[in-house]
């Protein structure tokens, strides 16, 4: 009991737990005889006793071990007494006991987390956190030749994804420099396998996705022949399975090329190498074969497989070509069955009802407000939209053909579409009937047939309404057109063609201030509406709104760049506003639309002209002048431009043409005479001035220039010259006194009237100013011996006129035409090539 420390007797309660005790040390316990003893009898298969009491260091507690209590198990004392020291056959030391100098650990061997070199006071660290981070795993190396393999394969196949992506975002070089790129690491690939011995486990597939894919590019690149060649290494190796379908690729290629004998070749070779399983593949294939057909004018083999697609699966488009084919033909009945097949093409869209909200299911509202415009409600309208193009393009093509005159095969194909799902498509059709009629030049036939539609629904009543007001404003029958839209605004308010035309008839009546609300109103309902834009800025131009005209045809030009009249208006603006620079820039950018016209070339040549650049408005006038050599005021300039430049002989010229354009008018033979004058050439003035005396009799000027020229030259002549003169001077003096005297008559007439009553003054000042107005309007027309000679461009506002004599001034009409693209097999046929 000497070395037993009880709890209470310690400071430290814990200490000595980490030295050693010899007692514990088992590896003499085979030579223990008292252990080997204690084994044999039921002392070493009794209960241990941690399990009832723990070894802790608590007073008090009666302890089953060797020190103080003996066994329970009724051993001799002198086998306790023998073996002493030896703890394990004889129960568990009490918690704290110290013997032979050393602390007992806290269990037989030593705990978990300590160690029999660390002493009294050391860290507590049981999980060996103060070694370190454990070190980092091996990794494997890169050197071997299946790494090599495997990333090798990932490199491939990110250059195929990389080339893919490129070509999805626009960049076809750079989607080609990718797929190149792929072919040379998968050859570098397939070499690597073979120096491994690995050639029996090459990648097919992955070589496949390298050659389709660059193949691809090449002919998205337009380089065919690469493409070609690409396509046949894959086509000709048997080891790629269903290779052949690609001859279709290869097909579409000699199409775009127009090599179409080798077209329908490779298309019946690949339709060959298809089974049957795959039924739309072989339709689509079948398709293109007919297209080709079409192509090379072989109409009856077209035929024989456009038959065969409708007989199978048909659909729209094969529908479509088959009515072509039998038009190109002539066959009547033939058009007639295959228009009923057309409409009869079943879509495989839902009806419009269903996207119709029930009142009472708030979830279900919502559900088809969620698809309402979803990706295949798009799809589906687009389907429906192609469909009804077709049908209308073919009812148009056909109708004249079916019967003896077009209007009964209008009336045939509207019959046939009222009983079909197409319903809707009647009214237009007859809307495209009164437009046939327009395009025959027989309008009251056209008009007839579009006063049908008053009494019928909104959408077709305003259509038709839209169109007759079109007409009759072409015919100048406002009153008629203002009828009509109003009508075509009652049907349907916010139909922006309607409310075109009725501003238009506005218009012109000059009550731009209400126009203007008709035309924004069209612009509210439709924001692309070009016609609206358009006539808003020529209504704030005649407004005096300088500002706000130039900003709606600004914004017209970012919709149609290219349009030559929106260039014009700009240009004129632009001028009228003072900045001459501006409105030449303007010019000169219509000029690369409309290079050849001679209003344009000839208003640079002015604005040039009045700017001081007297060569470059040459050149300008001179270009006019040559693609139209009848414009008096550019005629006029180039002859005022040789006189100043002392070049009277190339003057002559000009005024000749002149001469031709107005024969009547003296003053451009004077001219051409006063050009001879001038040059030197005095006996061709001469001549000039006695044909134009004989024309003019009583022309003064030439009279003094023929006695002046006889004068300088000694002629005979100069005596009857002089006495002709001072005849005709002096009934010029008299034709004027008499004038004058009218005129004095007048004005004393008008003051007597004048002392009336303050009524009539009223009354007699307004018949004078009218009077005044007549007479100032009377003078500034010709007399009735003097030749009509148009103003210059400077008396008149620019306006820029086409070729073809229209005006632009005009607010443009806005007619409901529907559908009518003329699509026929050329435009229709290049769309049906099978996609790669």
């Amino acid at each position: 009991m000497e070395h037993l420390h009880l709890a209470a007797e310690e400071d430290d309660l814990y200490s000595g737990y980490n030295d050693y005790n010899p007692t514990f040390d088992s590896e003499e316990l085979d030579n223990d005889a008292g252990f080997q003893q204690a084994v044999r009898t039921s002392h070493g298969r009794r209960p241990p006793m941690t399990a009832k009491f723990p070894g802790t260091a608590i007073g008090g507690r009666a302890l089953g071990t060797s020190f103080g209590v003996e066994s329970s198990f009724g051993c001799e004392s002198r086998l306790l007494k023998s073996r002493m020291p030896m703890a394990s056959s004889m129960g568990r030391p009490m918690t704290g006991a110290v013997q032979d100098g050393a602390a007992r650990p806290m269990t037989a061997v030593r705990a978990a987390g300590y160690s029999s070199a660390m002493t009294r006071g050391s860290t507590f660290d049981p999980l060996g956190q103060s070694k370190g981070p454990a070190p980092p795993l091996e990794g494997k190396s890169e050197d071997t030749p299946d790494e090599k393999v495997k990333i090798l394969e990932k490199k491939v196949n990110d250059l195929i994804e990389e080339s893919c992506l490129a070509h999805g975002l626009g960049d076809l070089q750079l989607s080609l420099d990718r797929a190149k790129e792929a072919g040379r690491k998968e050859r570098a690939l397939v070499r690597q396998r073979e120096q491994s011995g690995n050639a029996d486990h090459i990648n097919l597939d992955l070589t496949y996705s390298v050659l389709f894919n660059l193949a691809t590019q090449y002919a998205n690149n337009d380089m065919y022949a690469e493409a070609l060649n690409t396509y046949q290494v894959i086509v000709k190796n048997k080891m790629f399975s269903n290779a052949g379908r690609l001859k279709v690729n290869m097909a579409n290629i000699h199409f775009k090329q127009k090599n179409y004998p080798k077209a329908i070749k490779l298309y019946r070779m690949a339709l060959d190498q298809i089974s049957n399983s795959h039924k739309e593949m072989r339709i689509k294939i079948m398709q293109n074969i007919g297209v080709v057909f079409i192509r090379m004018g072989q109409y009856s083999d077209a035929i024989t497989s456009f038959e065969h697609i409708m007989s199978e699966c048909p659909n729209i488009k094969t529908g479509f070509n088959l009515i072509l084919c039998y038009y190109a033909i002539g066959d009547r009945e033939r058009m007639k069955k295959a228009f009923q097949k057309l409409i009869c093409v079943p879509l495989g869209i839902d009806e419009e009802d269903k996207y119709i909200p029930p009142n009472d299911d708030t979830h279900a509202n919502l559900v088809i407000e969620a698809i309402k415009n979803d990706k295949l409600h798009q799809m589906e309208r687009e389907r429906k939209a192609l469909a009804e193009k077709f049908i209308m393009t073919s009812a148009k093509l056909i109708a004249p053909a079916i019967e003896v005159t077009f209007a009964a095969g209008f009336d045939w194909c509207v019959d046939m579409v009222k009983s079909s799902q197409y319903v809707e498509l009647a009214n237009d059709l007859e809307i495209n009937k009164a437009i046939t009629y327009l395009r025959q030049r027989d309008f009251n036939q056209a008009v007839e047939t579009l006063k049908t539609f008053e009494k019928k629904d909104s959408r077709v009543k305003s259509a038709a309404a839209t169109n007759l007001s079109f007409l009759y404003f072409l015919e100048k029958d406002y009153d008629q057109a203002d009828r009509y839209a109003d009508l075509a605004m009652t049907a349907d308010r916010y139909n922006p063609a309607a409310l075109i035309n009725k501003g238009n008839t506005v218009f012109v009546k000059k009550d731009y201030e209400k126009a203007a609300e008709f035309y924004k109103e069209a612009l509210r309902n439709d924001s692309s509406c070009t016609e609206a834009l358009y006539n808003l800025g020529l209504t704030y131009k005649r407004l005096g709104r300088l500002e706000e005209s130039l900003d709606c045809f600004l914004k017209l030009h970012a919709i149609l760049r290219n349009s030559a009249q929106v260039m014009w208006q700009l240009a004129n603006l632009f001028e009228m506003l003072e900045d001459p620079h501006q409105a030449i820039e303007w010019l000169m950018q219509l000029i690369t639309v409309t290079p050849t016209d001679p209003q344009v070339l000839a208003k640079l040549g002015e604005l040039y002209d009045s700017e001081g650049d007297k060569s470059q408005a040459f050149q300008y006038y001179q270009e006019s002048f040559r693609y139209f050599p009848s414009n008096i005021d550019v005629i006029e300039w180039l002859g005022a431009y040789y006189i100043d430049t002392q070049f009277c002989e190339k003057a002559i010229q000009y005024f000749e043409r002149a001469t031709l354009i107005q024969p009547t008018q003296v003053k451009w033979q004077l001219m051409v005479a006063s050009c001879y004058r001038r040059s030197g050439n005095y006996q061709k003035a001469l001549e000039t001035y006695k044909d134009i005396h004989r024309k003019f009799p009583e022309n003064v000027e030439c009279l003094r220039f023929l006695v002046r020229l006889c004068t300088d030259m000694g002629m005979k002549e100069v005596q009857d010259y002089a006495t002709k003169l001072k005849k005709v001077e002096k009934m010029k003096e008299i034709r004027e006194q008499r004038v004058k005297s009218a005129r004095e008559g007048s004005a004393r007439g008008t003051r007597r009237e004048g002392s009336a009553s303050s009524d009539s003054g009223h009354s007699s000042h307004g018949t004078s100013a009218k009077g005044e107005r007549l007479s100032a309007k009377m003078r500034a027309l010709p007399g009735s011996n003097e030749p009509y000679e148009a103003s210059s461009q400077r008396d008149i506002d620019a306006s820029y006129v086409d070729p073809l004599g229209a005006p632009m001034e005009r607010p443009k009409t806005a007619a409901k035409k529907r559908n009518e693209e003329d699509e026929f097999a050329d435009e229709e046929l290049g769309d049906d090539l099978l996609p790669e």
